[in-house]
């Protein structure tokens, strides 16, 4: 089978998308498929690199940070995927090479797969910089821009509820995305988790909370500052590692600093992706405040790293985390003390919880997700397409 994948990032970011993208591909490709892929290129020129095509852009950055525009939708690399002639278009993003997967479909006749990576209405105010724009807009552009894919994948139930809710009629089929178990699998010794905290200058014995993933206002990182600086009185051991990169990183440490944290709190930056694994492994308990996620996949990656869990209440975690066996929910600053005293109070709990952790992420294996999203284009290529120009 000839795939060919669309997706504004590739090897330009490492995020949920990036990460889902580059494990269908491994996956894929060891099943024996051809894979390319038609991305967005970090600057002004196009190029091949083996089966990856970059298509020039500019920066829009007065919209939202990182994010590029293509320059040419009918550029020479774009003729030669058409004439390579795929026999399913997935498409990874929503806005600029969705344009790319739906101009080649029409020429080809390849139906089109789509992955809702991402629930836009905690983003809307950075794209559309219209104040109080929500679910309403967001709802009615996915339902446009999406109404003539032949299937869309899901994630998770709630993305599959949401976009029900947005009025979309397209067949939605729902797949977890995957991760490399194997890279979570391997563990830090003992003295390697010592020198790491010391690196990082955090007491090898003091009791650490973990995040990871892009640090942006969506995460609500500031909420689990200052949920943290309410504790921090009760728990002077107590420390806090922040692993990612991202627009709020700034305004972050300005507030550690607001409140009088910045010595207990730190902020790693961007990491290889072949080293998170070592940066969940040095804390004791996985955070996230968030409730813009949709694949969960930092949940699954920590808990694949044996870690309990402390996260927002989120239909996310609903196959991820069990209340009371694996980890706690919170809602708000008092629920969150409520399940850290818990965790902390006792530590034979914490050993069981991760445990628990890894055994609910051991169902979450790149090699499953693969195999579902290969169901999937079988499904959508046995039904007929007309030759020519589509719909």
């Amino acid at each position: 089978m000839k795939v060919l994948i669309t997706t504004d990032l590739y090897t330009t970011d490492t995020n949920g998308v990036v990460t889902s993208v580059k494990n269908l591909v491994e996956v894929l490709q060891a099943r024996g498929h051809q894979v390319r892929i038609l991305t967005v290129a970090d600057d002004v020129h196009s190029c091949r690199i083996g089966n990856v095509y970059y298509i020039r852009s500019l920066p829009i950055g007065f919209i939202y940070p990182d994010i590029r525009m293509p320059t040419s939708y009918r550029h020479r690399l774009i003729k030669e995927l058409i004439k390579w002639q795929p026999d399913v278009i997935h498409s990874q993003c929503e806005f600029f090479s969705y344009q790319f997967a739906s101009h080649i479909s029409k020429k080809t006749g390849a139906p089109v797969v789509h992955t809702y990576h991402t629930l836009y209405e905690q983003y809307a105010a950075y794209l559309l910089r219209i104040k109080g724009v929500g679910e309403k807009a967001v709802g009615k552009f996915s339902r446009i821009r999406l109404k003539k894919a032949d299937r869309i994948i899901a994630p998770t139930r709630k993305v599959e509820d949401v976009l029900r809710s947005y009025g979309i009629t397209v067949p939605i089929s729902v797949v977890p995305s995957g991760i490399r178990l194997e890279q979570h699998q391997n563990r830090l010794t003992l003295e390697q988790r010592a020198e790491g905290r010391k690196a990082l200058g955090i007491d090898p014995e003091a009791p650490l909370l973990v995040s990871v993933g892009r640090v942006g206002n969506e995460k609500k990182l500031d909420d689990l500052l200052n949920y943290f600086a309410k504790v921090s009185p009760e728990h002077e051991d107590l420390r806090f590692l922040i692993v990612g990169g991202g627009p709020a990183k700034e305004s972050l440490e300005k507030l550690a600093v607001t409140l009088e944290i910045q010595d207990r709190v730190v902020f790693a930056g961007m990491v290889a992706p072949d080293k998170v694994q070592d940066y969940y492994q040095l804390g004791d308990i996985f955070v996230c405040a968030s409730t813009s996620e949709t694949q969960g996949l930092t949940y699954v990656e920590a808990s694949a790293n044996g870690l309990p869990l402390l996260c927002r209440k989120d239909p996310c975690l609903k196959d991820v985390m069990v209340e009371g066996e694996n980890g706690y929910a919170f809602t708000d600053a008092d629920s969150f003390r409520e399940g850290l005293d818990k965790m902390l109070a006792n530590p034979q709990w914490r050993e069981q919880a991760g445990q628990r952790s890894r055994e609910i992420a051991a169902g979450f294996g790149k090699e499953a997700f693969g195999a579902a999203v290969e169901k999937v284009y079988h499904s959508v290529i046995k039904k007929p397409v007309a030759s020519g120009e589509r719909k």
